[in-house]
């Protein structure tokens, strides 16, 4: 495996993307019991899957009830999702978190540049106050390589925050801040920056702290309260390895080892032209030893190249075939 795995961190094209995409599905068809399972019940054989568009997603709700691996070595972390008391969290049993550091580094740097040089402010709290979080797991990797000896995180500080990014503006320090939403807001509602060069980066998520908005109505006070043109937006969840980024508007665009597919809304076993509304199914290579074919709960856009939005989530969202497999 560690030579597939060298193979997914140099993917250059689409063909080396489906050769690779193809390996790894055949792989796991044979090794990830739970997958191996649920493609059984769709009566798919394995071995008249040729293409990227043949091969079938996991229901991502399988990583609440199931554990998802394809590997035999015992898990080196377990992420967790976040969710209220008495929900069921996503578990992601990950036995090789090199790969996580490999994935998250590499798309980091592709998208944003050497962390080094950069300073990483992070309002996170309802992350931080929590266990088993991967994105905190990232953000802890990436402040231990920042250089920079303003970057760190910030709780519920913010008078403390407000103090560091006035600094950090007067000497046009290179500054990414990554925050959940809700902090964030906070955040602009008791203070106002004037920092244009500053990225700013959502997580997503109001984690039951306020009503949920639409992203331009978001963007829009967030844009406002730190004076910069554009909010960035990290797409990631806890089974996932890999994470999308935008830029702003809400378009995200994904590492070379990740694709975005949709599918129809009303026949989750197809796939769903670009120019409509459709489920996201994602292909993250790095989910090596997990499952790398996952369908979302969430709705979304795809555009020609290869970019996507993201419009909302499923409501009560159970993805037909879910059942296939609870007993």
């Amino acid at each position: 495996m560690t030579s597939l795995t060298k193979q997914i961190f140099s993917i250059s094209n689409a063909h080396e993307f489906e050769q690779t995409s193809l390996a790894i599905f055949n792989h796991q068809a044979r090794n990830c019991q739970v997958y191996k399972e649920y493609i059984s019940h769709l009566r798919i054989a394995p071995k008249e899957v040729h293409s990227l568009t043949q091969i079938p997603y996991l229901p991502i709700s399988f990583f609440k009830t199931h554990e998802v691996l394809s590997a035999n070595d015992a898990p080196e972390i377990v992420f967790s999702s976040s969710g209220t008391t008495g929900m069921v969290q996503s578990k992601h049993l990950v036995t090789s978190v090199s790969v996580y550091e490999q994935s998250f580094n590499m798309a980091f740097e592709q998208f944003y540049g050497s962390i080094e040089s950069t300073c990483l402010l992070a309002l996170l709290p309802s992350y931080l106050e929590r266990d088993g979080s991967s994105l905190i797991y990232m953000v802890d990797a990436l402040l231990k390589q920042s250089k920079h000896p303003d970057s760190g995180y910030f709780l519920h500080n913010h008078d403390d925050l407000y103090d560091k990014l006035e600094k950090l503006r007067a000497t046009n320090q290179k500054t990414i801040l990554i925050g959940v939403t809700y902090a964030l807001l906070d955040f602009v509602e008791k203070y106002k920056v004037d920092f244009p060069n500053l990225i700013v980066m959502e997580t997503g998520g109001m984690k039951g702290k306020r009503k949920e908005m639409v992203r331009e109505e978001l963007h829009e006070l967030l844009q406002a309260g730190f004076g910069v043109n554009a909010i960035h937006s990290e797409y990631g969840m806890t089974e996932l390895l890999s994470q999308a980024y935008s830029s702003g508007n809400g378009i995200f665009n994904c590492p070379p080892w990740m694709k975005i597919y949709l599918r129809d809304t009303n026949d989750p076993l197809s796939l769903s032209p670009n120019d409509r509304t459709g489920g996201i199914n994602i292909i993250d290579l790095a989910n090596i030893n997990s499952c790398s074919f996952i369908a979302t709960q969430d709705l979304g856009k795809l555009f020609p190249d290869g970019s996507f939005e993201v419009l909302g989530r499923f409501d009560n969202a159970d993805i037909r075939g879910c059942n296939l497999l609870v007993n």
